[in-house]
């Protein structure tokens, strides 16, 4: 029997304005009741947590801002899953949230094999498989540019089946997810660059990056 992934109640904390507004309209048109927010001083008072199903961090959260969530949080709502982001990619936000809501696992192996750039399937019955890269094209905050390309899209039957992601996926800031019926994994193809993580504040007193326009979203917003 399948389960289908269980759309829930999703918070993406992050700091740029675009990725998070689309990172929000993908999750809820996938069905999950999500919402977005940069004030990372104002995310106890301005959401309820005590419903949450997943938080997600990007990565230009600061870290002490992160434990401090964590903690909050948690003292709210012990069951909440925290999900760090990849990349700041909304489709790939939207994928690491559907791995972990899901709730059967595939039936059969999902890995990737880095070495030859190739998801590595081996299924126990026959399903319906896609695969779907993403990758950075621009690195400039506060709004990073992303593409994406589906790599496959098709029934396969029971037993191995390697899918090569093409030349045109590069080698850094890049990544792959898997979907196998309902279950989702998500891979890095690339690592991001040392000068684009390296930008990730420490503590919330450093200003290195530069300022932002607020956003706070709330469930009834369009």
């Amino acid at each position: 029997m399948h389960i289908e992934n269980r759309p829930g109640r999703v918070l993406v904390v992050g700091r740029s304005p675009q990725v998070l507004l689309d990172t929000v309209e993908a999750l809820r048109a996938q069905g999950y009741a999500a919402d977005a927010t940069n004030r990372f001083d104002r995310v106890l008072d301005d959401h309820d947590v005590t419903e949450l199903d997943v938080l997600v961090f990007g990565g230009m959260v600061p870290a002490d801002t992160k434990d401090q969530l964590r903690a909050g949080v948690r003292a709210r709502n012990p069951r909440v899953s925290f999900v760090q982001g990849l990349a700041g990619i909304p489709g790939l936000i939207a994928a690491q949230v559907r791995a972990a809501t899901g709730t059967e696992a595939p039936t059969g192996e999902i890995g990737y094999d880095a070495a030859r750039r190739t998801v590595r399937l081996t299924l126990a019955e026959a399903g319906h498989v896609t695969v779907q890269a993403w990758w950075m094209t621009s690195f400039v905050p506060p709004e990073p540019r992303s593409t994406s390309m589906l790599v496959f899209d098709g029934d396969l039957g029971a037993g191995p089946h390697p899918v090569r992601l093409p030349d045109r996926v590069p080698d850094t800031a890049s990544f792959a997810g898997v979907t196998v019926g309902p279950a989702v994994r998500v891979f890095t193809v690339g690592p991001l660059p040392d000068a684009v993580t390296r930008l990730a504040p420490a503590t919330a007193a450093d200003d290195r990056l530069p300022a932002v326009e607020q956003v706070s979203t709330q469930r009834h917003d369009g």
